[in-house]
Parts: structure tokens; sequence; C-alpha cells
């Protein structure tokens, strides 16, 4: 049997009765659909019939018309927050606490000596600009070899049009014109700038970083030059030169149980130095506050030695902490506060903790590991953050265009730290690339939120610590605890205490769900589809029926053609139709009587034709199957 007697009676089989075109089988369907409106269509009169029909289409495509949007709403994944309450022991937050101060300036004053002498000079020459005061009275000469890399000049801009730029070292004003780069306009008669590109380029070629204190200035230009020099000094050697934790931490109380520096971990920062964590949760197991309330809390006492500042580098002292979670890395220039010296600071805490959804609902991340960037903060074995992943993406970047790392992150392998004698140009690459919208939106874009987060909301208060009354015998007692000293060595202007505690064990779960989840979308389209066409789920069933029989009757349709299309071919090939088998039956049996009748030889005792008689043509000869089965058979 062929494929096309298959495939008719497949059809009759899946829609008993329907016919065999495309107009029976719709009004078939229209007939015995439970839809409201088709069976109107065919039943009414020709004027109703016309009206059931544009309503039946009207109100089909309000139908696809609402599921489209209601599919749209449930494809774009939004979210509702909740804001739930709950009440539990909590984890005490890690605790890290830094000198505003990196190192010790009686430690690090000969690695600066040079840099030193020369902002004193320039502060001079900016206090007093007049030729005959500055550099040329300095004994010994000044080593001008740092100044000309990144020089600081003074722009005078009274005549907007021409300004006129002062080097500071140098007598000589000199016409501006196209060497002054844009700036903010202000009523100040001289405007102090960087040039960080004239070391690599010359003075005529200088990209000028203008501002507007003299004050933000030269910090700037002093935190440019330190980090040259201190980007070519070891990392034990930097950690020998900051702030020690047995200088530091004079007292430490956790609840009821005395604590001391040894159950602090020390980290290098390169912003504040040696820094101190407690309760990080590296080697021991994270502390369980017993109860909320400042008697059950951490309690410091921290020595800052502000005399001992380095006074270009550090302008604000106290000391600078963060609360964060267990195995994290405390960004402090971000998400730190400072606490000032001679005061008591209170500091209650409330806990928030976040659960965003993933992947479709929203663009974050568990741990980190789908993430484009390298994670330069790996090496301290902390958890991702999206801190760390914009400071690895800008250093990375950094390192691509540069051909060196800033001092201020984690290096990558195989890469050093820039500094002005193996990379000159590396300041004026570093301003731009961190003043570069486009680099900061490829980071953005490359780093991802935590899909879980936990912030801690802080209350702060402040007193003065100690009182005038108690601070005779409190500074004699901390100062011979720590220097076995019966003298004074502390003052108020160094002296720091800490009380950080949980207010209450309330804490609040901001959590995300879907606003649209397959039941809505389900739902919705149903009720659409019943509101409009009075129909329900059999209804779409019914509906998927007849485009399976449409689609029997097109392959139908199709095999037909194609064979139709072969006989055509056929035809053309050989015009002269083949005999049919009755036909050469017939002549068989009509060649065996003339035999007999003439008493010729068989076929194989036949004589040889005669010369220039052409042989028979048997290619002719075809049979053509007999179509035992008509198109209309419907028999097993």
């Amino acid at each position: 049997m062929n494929l096309k007697k298959y495939l008719v009676r497949a059809l009759h089989r899946l829609q008993k009765g329907p016919g065999y075109t495309y107009k029976e089988l719709l009004v078939w369907y229209c007939d015995n659909t439970n839809t409201h409106g088709p069976k109107r269509i065919i039943k009414e009169g020709p004027k109703k019939k016309l009206i059931w029909f544009f309503l039946t289409l009207l109100f089909a495509s309000l139908v696809f018309w609402q599921w489209g949007i209601l599919i749209n709403t449930y494809l774009s994944y939004n979210v509702t927050s909740s804001l739930s309450i709950g009440f539990k022991t909590m984890k005490f937050p890690a605790v890290t606490v830094c000198n505003a101060n990196p190192f010790k300036y009686s430690e690090v004053k000969p690695l600066l000596k040079e840099l030193d002498r020369l902002i004193e000079a320039a502060l001079e020459r900016i206090l007093q600009p007049t030729p005959g005061n500055g550099s040329e009275n300095v004994f010994p000469p000044l080593d001008l070899e740092l100044w000309n890399q990144i020089p600081l000049v003074l722009i005078d801009e009274h005549d907007k049009d021409n300004p006129i730029i002062l080097d500071i070292f140098e007598t000589n004003h000199t016409a501006g014109g196209n060497k002054t780069a844009p700036g903010n306009e202000t009523n100040v008669s001289n405007l102090p700038a960087l040039c960080p590109q004239c070391s690599h380029q010359g003075s005529d070629n200088c990209t000028y970083r203008n501002f507007t204190s003299a004050a933000q200035a030269v910090t700037e230009w002093y935190i440019l030059q330190s980090t040259s020099i201190l980007s070519k000094v070891p990392l034990y050697e930097r950690i020998r030169m900051g702030y020690q934790a047995e200088d530091m931490i004079l007292a430490c109380l956790y609840g009821a149980e005395p604590c001391n520096y040894k159950n602090f971990t020390q980290i290098y920062h390169p912003d504040h130095g040696n820094c101190y964590i407690f309760n990080w949760g590296m080697d021991e197991e994270a502390l369980n506050s017993s109860n909320p309330g400042a008697e059950f809390g951490l309690k410091l006492i921290l020595d800052i030695s502000q005399q001992d500042y380095i006074p270009y580098l550090s302008s604000a002292a106290g000391a600078r902490l963060m609360l964060h979670q267990q195995k994290s890395f405390p960004f402090l220039k971000d998400q730190g506060i400072y606490a000032m010296a001679g005061t008591e600071t209170s500091i209650g805490v409330l806990v928030d903790e976040l659960e965003r959804m993933g992947y479709p609902y929203s663009d974050c991340t568990m741990n980190g590991s789908d993430v484009p960037v390298k994670n330069l903060y790996s090496q301290y074995n902390t958890s991702y953050s999206i801190q760390a992943c914009l400071r690895s993406c800008f250093q990375n970047h950094m390192v691509e265009i540069c051909g060196c790392g800033h001092y201020m992150f984690p290096l990558p392998e195989g890469v050093n730290y820039c500094n002005n004698e193996d990379n000159p140009g590396w300041a004026y690459c570093y301003s731009s690339l961190r003043s570069s919208i486009k680099q900061r939106q490829i980071c953005i874009d490359s780093c991802k939120e935590t899909c879980n987060d936990t912030q801690y909301k802080m209350t702060i208060s402040m007193a003065d610590w100690p009182s005038e009354a108690s601070e005779d015998w409190i500074f004699h007692i901390l100062s011979y605890e720590r220097d076995m000293s019966t003298n004074v060595t502390l003052d108020r202007n160094g002296i720091i205490k800490l009380n950080i505690y949980f207010q209450e064990y309330n804490y609040r779960t901001i959590s995300e769900s879907a606003a649209t989840t397959i039941v809505w979308l389900l739902s919705s389209l149903g009720g659409q589809f019943g509101f409009w066409m009075g129909g329900s789920v059999l209804c779409l069933i019914e509906f998927g029926e007849i485009i399976i029989d449409s689609l029997w009757i097109t392959i139908i349709n199709v095999i037909g053609w194609c064979k139709g299309l072969k006989q055509r071919r056929a035809r053309a090939r050989y015009p002269d139709a083949p005999p049919t088998v009755s036909e050469l039956v017939e002549a068989h049996t009509n060649l065996g009587f003339q035999h007999e009748a003439t008493g010729a030889l068989p076929r194989d005792e036949a004589l040889p034709p005669e010369p220039g008689t052409p042989p028979p043509n048997y290619d002719s000869l075809r049979v053509q199957p007999l179509d035992v089965l008509g198109p209309d058979s419907d028999a097993e």
C-alpha cells in the first residue's frame, strides 16, 4: 500500500467525516466546536452570518492582543519586594579598624625626605609667588627630577582668552594659549593644576588637571608621588612601617570576655596601612552575640598616635572602621566611617538581609563564578563582592593600557606596580583611565551584584572621652599598661574609645519574589479567552485538532502534486503512451495465433532480420501499475 493510501486512512481515523478539502474541514469545525460564534456563522442567514463573522473576528483579535500583552508581561520577569521582620540570635559582624594614617612618619620619613622638601618649597612659592622666593635659596639644592615628572603649576585666568601659566619652580610667565585644559571656571586669580603628561611629551603638550584650591592640588600631587615611591618598597617593609596591633589596640572587651590584639587578624590595606579585623571567621568560627545592648557588644580603646602622622598625606585624623560580613574584604574607602580622637563613639547596629532572585529575574551572582572579570582579591580567600569586581576590572584595564598596576589594588601575576622610573607616563595614563566614562561603564556592565547580601545599618553617637576629671588617671593607667612607664605617653589627641553592639535582635529581610508566575499566566490567558470568546481549554484542543487535520490534508495534497509532477515529466520524456498489461496480453495471444496459422517459427527460431531493418525498441514497453484502490477507497 503506497503512502497516500496510508495517509488517507489515517485522516479518516482522526477526524471521522470532515472531508478532504479545507472548506469541508472548516465547515465541520464551525458546526462541532464549543466556542461561541463560529456556529452562528454557518447556521444564521446571510446578514446575520456577516455580523457574526465580524464579531467573531473582532473578539478573536482582542483575545490575541490581550494574550500578547500577558505573555510580554510574563517574559519581562518583574519582581515584587517584600519586607519581613524576624527575631533570632545573630552572628556578630566582622569589625575592621585602621588608622587614618597608613604609616608612621618616623619610619617612612627617609623615603619621603626629598618629596617633603619639594612640597615645602612649592608651598612657599604658592604663598609668595614672586621672583626670588623659592628653590634658589634652598640648601642643599632641591632635586627637581620628581617635580619635572609631574609638575605643579599655577594658572592665572584674569584674561580668560589668554591665561598665564606659571611653573612654581620657574620664574618666567608663559602665555598659556593652547596649553590650558578645560576646567571649572572660578574667580580665584591663580588656579593650581597638575600636568601629569609633561614628563614624557614635553611642556608644550601638557594635559592639565585643574583644581580650585591649592590644598586639593598639593594633596593630589603628593599622593601621586608617594605612590610611585612606596610601590617599590617590599610588602613586609611597608607592614613594618605601619602601626602594629600591640601599639594601636590598648584594650578590648567582647561581652563579658576580655580580648586583646591577638584576637585580631592583620591585613595590609594600601589606603590605610595595617588594618586589624575582629571576628573575621577565617580561622575560627564566627562569634554569636548573646544579647542586644551596649553591655554585650565589642568595646575597644585605640591609640592612633596622631603626632606621628605624615603631614602632607593624611589631612584627617582618627580611626577608620567598617562592619562587614565574615570572610569578606573590607573596602574602607567606600563603606567605612571615621571615629574621632578624644571621643567615645557608640555604634548601634541593625541588620538588613537582602535576598535577590537570580536569572532571569535579575542579573545577580551567587559567588562570582559567572562574572567575566578575574577577581584579584581572591588571594585573600574572601568572598565575592561588587566592590572587588569593580576594582579588579579597573586594575586589569590599567595593566592592559598602561603596562603596569596601580599601587592601591592587588596585582595580577607577572605584573609590577607603576612608578616614575620604569613607567614615566603612568600618572597621565591613570588619570585618563580614572576619568573615562567608557571604562567605568564597561566595568559596571561586566560586574554583578551578589544575590544574597547582609547590610549593617549603624546609629552613631559620640561624647568626649575621657572627661577632664578622669583623663589624668586613665592616661596614666593606659600609658603604664602599654609602655610599662609611669610617665604619661598618651593624650586626648590620640585616644579613641569604641562601643559596637546590636540595638535589638530584630532583623529585616528584604526578599524578592516573581511578580508573574506560570499559574498567573495560564489563569490570565484562560480568563481573557473565556471572557471574549466563551471558550475553555477544550476549545483550544478542538482548534489544535483542526490544525492537525489541515496539516494532514496539506501533506496529501503535496504528495499528490509531487506524483503528478513525476508523471508529467515521464510523459514529456516518452510522448507515446506505453501499452497497458491487457494490451500486451492481447498482442501476445494474437502473435501465437498467427504462428499457428502461418507455421512461423518461434522467436528463438525466427529468421534474422533483413539487412537495413532497425531492431525492435523494447524500451518503449512499460507496464502501468493497476490502481486497484481508488482515491476514495476506505476498505481495510
